[in-house]
């Protein structure tokens, strides 16, 4: 294709649990939709015996081929095996990571072989995928890409996340911070402070936490769910890769659900070992269960305030 045939740069935020892409266009950020007309697309990807699945397709089919669907990339990109949150996380994951020299690795069934993944080419793919994304739109090809990624990131997350973009054949324009992104959008028709700033955004201070996004959250009511099963139905679902993806799908809908209303439903038909699920939760509850989360993001607030 001819350089003139070559689109903009596009901005890509690679989430932990969704992703998303934009693009400067008539004078204004626009996100730009999926094939699905959804702006955020899901962080997974998912190995088949007919082929490679991304983002919502991925989602969608997790419950029936857990342990070779991969999300939470983002998690393992940069770190060590022996990372204490890695080998945290690794528990509450129905697929397999492996170390190879203490790189933590992802192992998955693809077209009936194993086959072994870095969290870079996880990330590849969900960066390839939103690649795509833009491209279907602007109507070009896309090279240059700008990645925003957490503040907290250190120089071997930031530099993994780099080359996740490389492995997608894209030319990584810059890495920058999530909330740095932030600002420059909040700013960008604020012509007047602008020029008051002369146009420089700085960075005061920074504070984050690996383990405060949304898939935190949803493993406090799973993990509140699989006591209640067991005090119910006398039975241990903890180990069981399919039954704690179909619960962790409800859970997810519930906190969403909860979001706008004070109480929901948890309903699972057939849950394990032919046991119906039934049960309720509260707002209050969930926030009952998360609420050492909350303080943790009211303790990085305060930390950055008094760094300002």
């Amino acid at each position: 294709m001819a350089a003139k045939d070559v689109g903009p740069a596009i901005g890509i935020d690679l989430g932990t649990t969704y992703s998303c892409v934009g693009i400067w266009q008539h004078g204004h950020v626009e996100i730009i939709a999926n094939d699905q007309g959804n702006r955020t697309t899901p962080s997974y990807v998912a190995f088949t015996n007919n082929g490679r699945l991304i983002g919502d397709a991925a989602k969608n089919q997790v419950s029936t081929n857990p342990t070779n669907t991969v999300f939470d990339a983002k998690r393992l990109i940069g770190r060590r095996f022996s990372d204490p949150s890695v080998r945290s996380d690794m528990k509450l994951w129905p697929f397999k990571v492996r170390g190879v020299r203490d790189k933590p690795v992802i192992v998955v069934n693809y077209n009936n072989m194993e086959k072994k993944f870095a969290a870079e080419e996880i990330s590849s793919m969900i960066l390839f995928k939103m690649r795509e994304i833009a491209e279907v739109y602007i109507g070009s090809t896309v090279k240059d890409v700008v990645i925003t990624v957490p503040a907290y990131f250190n120089g071997f997350q930031r530099q993994a996340t780099k080359d996740a973009g490389l492995i997608a054949g894209m030319n990584v324009i810059r890495i920058i911070n999530e909330p740095t992104a932030a600002a420059i959008a909040y700013g960008l028709n604020k012509k007047a402070q602008l020029f008051i700033d002369e146009g420089i955004f700085e960075v005061k201070a920074t504070a984050g936490d690996t383990h405060l996004g949304g898939e935190d959250f949803d493993n406090r009511m799973v993990t509140y769910f699989i006591q209640e099963f067991k005090r119910k139905h006398g039975k241990d679902i903890s180990n069981n890769p399919k039954t704690l993806r179909r619960l962790r799908t409800s859970c997810e809908r519930a906190k969403r659900t909860l979001s706008s209303t004070t109480e929901t439903i948890i309903e699972i038909d057939s849950l394990f070992e032919g046991i119906d699920f039934y049960s309720k939760i509260t707002r209050a509850k969930f926030e009952e269960l998360n609420m050492d989360f909350f303080y943790k993001m009211h303790g990085a607030d305060r930390k950055v305030f008094e760094r300002c």
